[in-house]
């Protein structure tokens, strides 16, 4: 069991960045309220997206996957890896930084910390599938949407997300949703991955008041 503590830079990309024991033990001033969902709900979750996005899409030949970074990215993969399962074809799949495209980075660090993006293929009249963890007040998304128009003229722009926990500020919906959660604004949602936490879970807990 890891006893350090490790900075968390998004639990989820708009919410506040915390600071907790990697793991079950959290740091005392986060409150866990309730484990969400498990390895094997998301699983199941992520299987239905794939399945979803190929009912919606004519063609598996036309979609790309594009995570937004950091836990978009393995998610793309994972969503990608079911949809090739299904089909025996190969998706292509990318990872999206947005960070200069936020609407809020001049109120924040003078030194933004930005990271690779990496779409190498042409997204021109593709069906893009947008990838991300938890949608909230949809600023990320609109970052993301502005960020993927610079790389070329997709045919649709589709979103995929893993947790909608609601109280959206711009008029952005997900077409495909793992699970749909009610939360207060003061709660945070904790998406944990294998491969970037070391284990898979949905948590929610009570944000510092």
């Amino acid at each position: 069991m890891a006893t350090s503590a490790e900075t968390i830079r998004r639990i989820n990309t708009d919410a506040p960045v915390l600071t907790f024991f990697q793991g079950p033990n959290i740091l005392p001033h986060v409150k866990i309220k309730a484990r969400i969902m498990d390895k094997k709900k998301m699983e199941r979750a992520i299987a239905r997206i794939g399945q979803e996005i190929l009912e919606r899409n004519k063609s598996a030949e036309d979609l790309v996957l594009i995570g937004i970074r950091s836990r978009g990215v393995p998610l793309a993969e994972r969503i990608a890896a079911a949809i090739e399962e299904a089909e025996s074809v190969k998706v292509p799949r990318g990872s999206l930084d947005i960070t200069m495209y936020r609407d809020d980075i001049h109120a924040g660090s003078s030194h933004p910390q930005v990271h690779k993006t990496d779409i190498p293929f042409p997204i021109n009249e593709k069906d893009v599938i947008l990838i991300d963890d938890v949608l909230f007040t949809g600023r990320t998304i609109r970052a993301a949407l502005d960020s993927l128009i610079d790389f070329g003229r997709p045919r649709t722009i589709q979103l995929a997300v893993l947790i909608d926990r609601g109280h959206r500020e711009l008029p952005i919906r997900a077409d495909y949703v793992g699970k749909i959660l009610p939360t207060s604004r003061k709660e945070i949602v904790h998406v944990h991955l294998h491969e970037t936490d070391g284990h898979d879970e949905v948590l929610i807990a009570e944000g510092e008041s």
